[in-house]
């Protein structure tokens, strides 16, 4: 489509974001929530909703909520009601999910996500908590859908936008915000692919300039960042389309085909009343005193905007360093902890990108699993520092033999391996002058302003050396060495 068609029109973009909770057991039972189990061997009466049982409120669930409300600026709802939202799908063996309608445990909040243009606040409606439905299968070759109830019951947090998102780039770091979020706070471990982190999201599009917003269309089925972008923009250019053609766009829910790229027709859009809501009989209410706020309060963890607003003030680190090392909780924290040993914070800043990443990646473990502690690394950083090694000699020499040997301090392995590098200009002057000689035609050029060939003669020092003059050191005595001569 023409991108002069599409710029006529802006989306009106609004998230629904189920997250499941990391707890043992379900929301009410204490069937186990293990991933990756044999089909419905997780599953009690109560799962099964078998006449005569009655749920049993996880307490941790309603931990794991305030947390992920208190993290999003939310308002904590003290008293909390259950609801019955009544549909019938093979899946809900109950014939309704339980969930929180009129009293959501948290409402309002916000999401700052960050834009080339800068900050934005996405504003959240509220988050709620519920249980998850089973899961239909289609096995290739089988004409009957099975249905595991294995997932029936696993506690859910749904964190609900306002419809203030107005490009799929700021949907998407939306959900990456809310996905950092849940894995600082360890309520969900945010996998997508394995589905215990799922987005809807709502589209619509109207004039630029128009005050009513367009029909909105939910879309499923995204398991993954990538894909929430990819079907956003798909359904953007295909109600465009729609509309300029004058064909009417239905309120309906749309499934997303990372194959094709594209949306298809799924079911119309139930209506709220559709669903029969009603309060959740069984359940009393739940009421959350001061006590018990203040106790979670104090389980908080810092969070990736606080650790990126003081990186980037406190220690003065570019907003990409800050954005990179935030990323994750553990190594944000890492290169936190590296701080209290090392002033040079942008050094530790790239030896934690660079070196220590890389590490990490070649060998796919964890940084909890990296063998150097922080105050390790910080000696390393500081023989850097002090000239006494190059970067490039502490990175690929000294720093795979530290982790090696488990042991000893950076400066012992480098004297070790003769590394030290030679900053004595008395040692020095001596090879300058050797590799000097040794090309009386090209010193000739250099004074007939061939300036370039400084890093010849650089090279021929280094050989001399054997890698171990200091480049900053030798650099400047040769330079001087070759315009005092006549």
């Amino acid at each position: 489509m023409d991108k002069s068609i599409i710029e006529k029109y802006q989306p009106v973009i609004g998230l629904e974001i189920h997250a499941q909770l990391s707890t043992q057991s379900k929301i009410f039972a204490s069937d186990s929530t293990e991933f990756g189990s044999m089909p419905n061997t997780n599953v009690s009466v109560i799962t099964l909703a078998h006449p005569g049982t009655l749920p049993l409120l996880n307490k941790k669930v309603v931990e794991y909520a305030i947390k992920m409300g208190l993290a999003s600026g939310c308002e904590i709802n003290r008293v909390n009601f259950f609801d019955r939202k009544n549909y019938f799908y093979p899946d809900l063996p109950k014939g309704y999910q339980t969930t929180q309608d009129k009293a959501p445990i948290c409402k309002g909040g916000e999401v700052v996500i960050r834009m080339k243009e800068g900050e934005k606040v996405i504003r959240l409606n509220r988050i709620h908590m519920e249980d998850d439905a089973g899961k239909n299968l289609h096995l290739a070759g089988e004409t009957d859908t099975l249905v595991d109830y294995n997932r029936a019951g696993v506690p859910l947090i749904e964190i609900v936008t306002e419809p203030d998102i107005r490009s799929s780039e700021e949907a998407f770091q939306v959900v990456t915000e809310i996905r950092k979020l849940v894995r600082y706070l360890e309520v969900c471990d945010g996998n997508m692919e394995e589905g215990s982190m799922r987005c809807d999201a709502n589209v619509s599009v109207m004039l630029k300039g128009a005050t009513q917003y367009g029909k909105k269309v939910e879309i499923k089925n995204m398991n993954s960042i990538r894909n929430v972008q990819r079907a956003i923009d798909h359904e953007i250019e295909r109600q465009i389309e729609l509309i300029e053609k004058g064909e009417a766009i239905f309120s309906e829910t749309r499934m997303f085909d990372a194959t094709t790229g594209s949306t298809y027709g799924m079911r119309t859009k139930e209506e709220l009343n559709d669903y029969r809501y009603f309060p959740e009989p069984d359940l009393q209410p739940l009421h959350i005193s001061d006590t018990w706020l203040a106790d979670i309060k104090a389980t908080m963890p810092s969070l990736p905007n606080f650790l990126y607003k003081k990186f980037t003030e406190e220690f003065g680190l570019p907003q990409y360093d800050a954005q990179v090392l935030t990323d994750s909780k553990e190594i944000a924290l890492y290169f936190e902890d590296l701080c209290k040993h090392t002033k040079n914070y942008k050094a530790a800043s790239n030896w934690v990108m660079g070196p220590v990443k890389g590490y990490l990646n070649e060998l796919t473990l964890h940084i909890n699993d990296f063998p150097l502690s922080t105050q390790k690394l910080s000696e390393l950083i500081a023989l850097v520092e002090s000239g006494k090694v190059s970067f490039a000699v502490a990175s690929q020499k000294i720093f795979p033999e530290m982790i090696n040997q488990k042991g000893g301090s950076a400066q012992q392995i480098a004297e070790k391996m003769n590394l030290i590098q030679e900053s004595d200009t008395g040692a020095l002057q001596p090879l300058i002058d050797e590799a000097i000689a040794k090309y009386p035609n090209k010193v000739a050029e250099y004074k007939a302003g061939k300036t370039n060939l400084l890093a010849m003669f650089m090279g021929e020092v280094m050989k001399l050396t054997k890698g171990k003059a200091d480049p900053k050191i030798t650099s400047e005595l040769l330079k001087k060495t070759l315009d005092n001569l006549n």
